[in-house]
C-alpha cells in the first residue's frame, strides 16, 4: 500500500467540485462528489437522538436502495432542528441536484454542517448548483465542508490487488463537538475498487470502532454528521468478497484511510495545539484498551495539562481509574513520549529538562501499560486551549 498526494476524485471514474455559494460570507462553502456510475456505498451515522434531516434522507436512500452517484454538502447551515420546512428542503436539496446530473434522486446523497437551527437559504443553493460542475477542482471540494477548520484533511493511497490497481482516498471536516461513536464529522472515502454495499458495510463497520469512534475533542455529539464510502468498480479490477485475502488488504486499506482522517481532525481540533495519542497497552481485552484510551484522550484535565505543558500524570491515571472498565490498576506504568513517568504504580524520577522538550512538542504520545493482558488500543484527541472558549463563545457571532 502506497500514500500519494491525491485528493478525492483520485479514483478512476470520481469527480469534484467546490465553490462559494453564500452560506457563509466569504470561504468556500458548497460541492459534491460524484462518479461516472453509481457505486456501492456504505455509511456509519450520528448516535445523537436528535438527527438532522439531510442525514435522515441521506440513510434512508442508502438502506433503501444500497448504491449511490453523487453527494452534494453545504457547509455553514446545519439545516438541523429546522422541523417539517428542514425535511422538505432536504429532499429538495436533492432532488434539484439529481435533476442537474440527469440521475435518479435516491442516487444523491446529502450532508450540511454548520449552524443549528437555521433553515437553508435555498436560493443560495440553487444558485451554487447552476455554477457546479463535473471534472472540476476536487480540492475546492476539500475547503468547501469545512466550519471552522483550519486545515483541509485529505488522504489517498493505492495498491495492487493481482494485477489490478485499486485508489482509495478520503476527505473529511471536524473541528469541534468531535466525540462519537460515529458523530459530529463529515468524511466521505472513494474508492474504484469492484465490492458490494454490503461487503462494503462489513469493512467500514469493523474499522469505524479503531478509527473515528476513538476520537475526541471536547465531549459533545452533533446532530448531522457520518461517514460515507463509495466504490464504483471502475478499476476493473476483480469482485472483493468477504472472508478471502483481498478483504482483508481492502479492509486494511480503508483502515489506513480512516486512520490518517481520525488523526488530522484530532489534531486540528478547536484551539488546539498539540495531538495527544494515548496508547493502552497490556490490557484483560480490546474494548477495555479502547475505552481506557479513550477516557485518558478525552479528560478535560489531562487536556489542560498538556495544553500547560504539565506533565501530571496522576491525571492520567485517574481518568484510567473512572473508565468504568474492569481492569488492575495496581501496576500501571505510564510514559510521556519515552520517559516513563510511573512504573508499577509508583512514581518514577525523570529528568525536568528532557521532560519539558518533550512536553513542547506539537504531539504528545501517552503510553499506559496496564501489565494485565495482552489486548491493545489508541485514541487520539487534542489540548483545551484559552481559543476553544474564544471559538465556541462567539460561534455564532
Amino acid at each position: 500500500m502506497e500514500f500519494f498526494q491525491g485528493n478525492i476524485a483520485s479514483p478512476l471514474g470520481f469527480s469534484a467540485d467546490g465553490l462559494h455559494a453564500g452560506f457563509k460570507k466569504r470561504k468556500m462553502d458548497f460541492g459534491w462528489v460524484v462518479s461516472e456510475v453509481p457505486a456501492s456505498v456504505a455509511g456509519v451515522y450520528t448516535t445523537n437522538k436528535v438527527v438532522a434531516p439531510p442525514l435522515i434522507v441521506t440513510r434512508s436512500a442508502i438502506e433503501t436502495h444500497r448504491e449511490m452517484q453523487a453527494v452534494v454538502v453545504n457547509s455553514g447551515v446545519a439545516n438541523s432542528c429546522t422541523g417539517s420546512q428542514g425535511m422538505a428542503d432536504a429532499y429538495r436539496m436533492q432532488k434539484q441536484t439529481a435533476e442537474k446530473l440527469k440521475i435518479a434522486p435516491h442516487l444523491v446523497g446529502i450532508a450540511s454542517t454548520g449552524v443549528i437551527g437555521d433553515l437553508l437559504p435555498m436560493d443560495k443553493l440553487e444558485k451554487g448548483l447552476e455554477k457546479l460542475v463535473v471534472n472540476g477542482n476536487a480540492d475546492d471540494f476539500a475547503k468547501a465542508i469545512l466550519t471552522t477548520d483550519t486545515v483541509t484533511k485529505t488522504v489517498a493511497v493505492k495498491d495492487m490487488f493481482g494485477s489490478d490497481e485499486v485508489t482509495m482516498a478520503g476527505v473529511a471536516k471536524g473541528s469541534g463537538m468531535i466525540h462519537p461513536n460515529m458523530a459530529t464529522m463529515l468524511a466521505f472515502i472513494t474508492c474504484d475498487a469492484n465490492i458490494s454495499s454490503q461487503t462494503l458495510q462489513l469493512a467500514l463497520s469493523q474499522n469505524v470502532e479503531t478509527t473515528f469512534n476513538q476520537i475526541t475533542i471536547d465531549g459533545d455529539t452533533s446532530t448531522n454528521d457520518m461517514v460515507l464510502v463509495l466504490a464504483n468498480g471502475c478499476s476493473g479490477s476483480q469482485e472483493i468478497l468477504p472472508g478471502t485475502t483481498a478483504f482483508d488488504q481492502f479492509s486494511d486499506m480503508l483502515s489506513a484511510v480512516m486512520t490518517d482522517l481520525a488523526k488530522k481532525i484530532a489534531k486540528d481540533g478547536e484551539g488546539a495545539t498539540k495531538l495527544i495519542e494515548v496508547q493502552v497497552r497490556n490490557a484483560p481485552d480490546s474494548q477495555t484498551a479502547r475505552m481506557l484510551a479513550k477516557s485518558v484522550v478525552g479528560s478535560s484535565l489531562v487536556k489542560t495539562a498538556v495544553f500547560g505543558e504539565d506533565p501530571n500524570w496522576g491525571r492520567i491515571l485517574a481518568a484510567v481509574g473512572y473508565a468504568g472498565a474492569d481492569a488492575a490498576v495496581d501496576k500501571v506504568t505510564i510514559s510521556l513520549g519515552h520517559i516513563p513517568v510511573l512504573v508499577d504504580s509508583n512514581p518514577a524520577a525523570f529528568d525536568d529538562e528532557e521532560m519539558q522538550d518533550i512536553m513542547q512538542e506539537d504531539e504528545l504520545n501517552i503510553t499506559v501499560d496496564l501489565h494485565d493482558g495482552s489486548s491493545h488500543g489508541t485514541a487520539w484527541g487534542c489540548d483545551l486551549s484559552y481559543d476553544y472558549v474564544k471559538i465556541n463563545a462567539l460561534y455564532r457571532t
